[in-house]
Formats: C-alpha cells, sequence, structure tokens
C-alpha cells in the first residue's frame, strides 16, 4: 500500500492528548454544535447517546461513491444515533432510533482490523461519528498499534463543530460531509438546526483546511480530501444554488462534490407537503447543469 494513513505520523503522546481532550468534552458534551451540556457517563445527550458506543453493523459496502468503493467495498462502520433530527432520514431506524449494540472502543478497534485484514476494504468508513469521536479516537489509536493503516473517512451529516474537528486534524484522512441546506428556516425546519449553515460552513472550511481536494490513487480510489454530498430536495432548487455558490467560492476547487438524486419521502416527511413526493428528473438536472456552470468537480 502506498499511501500512509495520517493517523499513523501521529505520536503517541500527542495521539493520548487527543484522546483526553475528547473525553473531557463527554462530561459536559459540547462535541457538537448543540452544546447540550450533557454529562454523557450518566445522561443522553440530544443526539440519544450515552458514553457507550453504539454499532449497528459493520463490513463491506459496495453501495458509496466509487471513489470509496474499490472493487472489495468500502469497510462502512454504521453507528447509532445522531446529532441531526432530518425529517426525510433515509436510515433513522440507526440514526433517530439508534438501532444496534453497544460495544467497546476494543471491540471497535477489532472492527478496523477485521474490515483491513478479512475484507480487504481500502478505507475505514465511519458512518455518523460526531457524537462518538472520544471513543473512535481511542479505537484508532488501539488499533494503529495493531496494525491498522486503512485511511479513515469521516461521513458525516455536516453538522460539526470546528473545534471537534480539531481534534482529528492528522487522523481522519478523507472528511465526507452532507451540505443539506444554506436556509436557516430549512435547516430549523428539516433538522431542528436553525444554525445548521452557519455551523456546517465552518465545519467544512476546517475540513478543506486539513486534508484539501480529494487525491485518487492510481486505481481511482480515494487517498486523502475532501467529498462533499448535497441531497437535491424536492422544490429546493434556490437553496441548491446556494450551498453550490459556497462550495465554488469558499472551498478548494478539486474538492469533489455528489450531487444526489436519490431523495424519496421516508420517516417523517409526510408532515410537509413539500417533501411528500420525489425529486423530478428537471429539478435534478437544473441543479446539475447550475453545479456545471460553476466549474465544480462532480462526481459521476
Amino acid at each position: 500500500m502506498d499511501y500512509s494513513a495520517s493517523y499513523l505520523q501521529l505520536s503517541r503522546t500527542e495521539f493520548e492528548a487527543r484522546i483526553g481532550e475528547a473525553e473531557e468534552q463527554l462530561r459536559s458534551c459540547h462535541l457538537c454544535p448543540r452544546e447540550c451540556g450533557a454529562d454523557r457517563a450518566s445522561e443522553k445527550g440530544f443526539c440519544q447517546a450515552g458514553s457507550t458506543l453504539v454499532v449497528s453493523s459493520f463490513g463491506p459496502h459496495m453501495g458509496e461513491e466509487s471513489v470509496l468503493v474499490g472493487r472489495t467495498g468500502s469497510g462502512t462502520i454504521f453507528f447509532g444515533h445522531c446529532n441531526l433530527r432530518c425529517v426525510y432520514c433515509q436510515n433513522y431506524q440507526l440514526s433517530i432510533l439508534g438501532s444496534g449494540s453497544p460495544v467497546t472502543s476494543e471491540q471497535l478497534a477489532s472492527m478496523m482490523l477485521i474490515i483491513q485484514d478479512r475484507y480487504k476494504c481500502p478505507n475505514i468508513n465511519l458512518v455518523t461519528p460526531t457524537h462518538y469521536v472520544p471513543q473512535i479516537l481511542q479505537a484508532v489509536y488501539t488499533a494503529a498499534q495493531r496494525g491498522l493503516r486503512l485511511p479513515l473517512v469521516y461521513n458525516c451529516g455536516g453538522y460539526e463543530s470546528a473545534a471537534t474537528l480539531q481534534l482529528l486534524d492528522g487522523v481522519v484522512d478523507i472528511y465526507m460531509p452532507d451540505l443539506k441546506y444554506a436556509s436557516p428556516e430549512r435547516g430549523l425546519l428539516y433538522s431542528q438546526a436553525e444554525d445548521y449553515f452557519v455551523r456546517a460552513r465552518l465545519a467544512l472550511l476546517e475540513m478543506d483546511r486539513q486534508v484539501g481536494g480529494l487525491q485518487l490513487d492510481a486505481q481511482g480510489v480515494a487517498q486523502r480530501g475532501l467529498l462533499v454530498r448535497h441531497l437535491v430536495l424536492p422544490g429546493g432548487l434556490e437553496d441548491t444554488k446556494k450551498v453550490l455558490d459556497f462550495i465554488a467560492g469558499e472551498l478548494s476547487p478539486d474538492c469533489m462534490v455528489n450531487l444526489m438524486d436519490q431523495y424519496y419521502p421516508c420517516y417523517q416527511a409526510d408532515r410537509f407537503p413539500e417533501l411528500k413526493r420525489r425529486l423530478s428528473a428537471r429539478e435534478y438536472d437544473q441543479a446539475r447543469q447550475y453545479a456545471q456552470g460553476l466549474g465544480l468537480r462532480l462526481y459521476n
């Protein structure tokens, strides 16, 4: 393997300091922009997670972007719970209801090594990891001592604390955030996060500072960098344009953008008339043409 994962360059002292600082945040939780202040050792945060990791599933996943999948599948670890409450969440059983099993950081480290050694995946893809950053740092540290060398993908909803992301500087190789909305009204209505874009903008700027544009190996598999997802919502073209304007105007020109068209009504979407239908082909074509006009590096 040509690429050396970022965390392999961190000293033991630095790694342990990062873990300690992250664990301290759990005592009055401010890992994410909610800053709910929960003592996660004895109570649950806004995300409904306590101090114990919940893993819903792990293993190769062929359904991710081809730049992550390679030949053997992206090595996904799906965590239970989430710091957002998206009314149209397609994984609500995991993210909202918290479906999964409790695991220790040691067990999480073993999962990472199974993904590498048994399944031969090209990366470790951490899905909805925000509320478990302290435990993940400990697991990566343990796994690295046992031979883990795969790049880490931080696959998140975009509603991140820049301060927490700084603890991941030199640990995460690939950031893959959603960038859901530019409108505070949509953030509040659909995800209970009126400040979604304000916080997501700062988060993506920090991610970009750390890893820059998306770098691929000779086989077209991502090794390092930023891949931004945006799900185009029905009736949301003007908001989508503002999201794309930000990406084009403020992030590295070679970051990759996956403009997604797979919206379908689920979970509580039927509470909102505008979300009760699928996205039309015309709406998606207009969004894609706008992105192309901005010169964005589009996935597919």
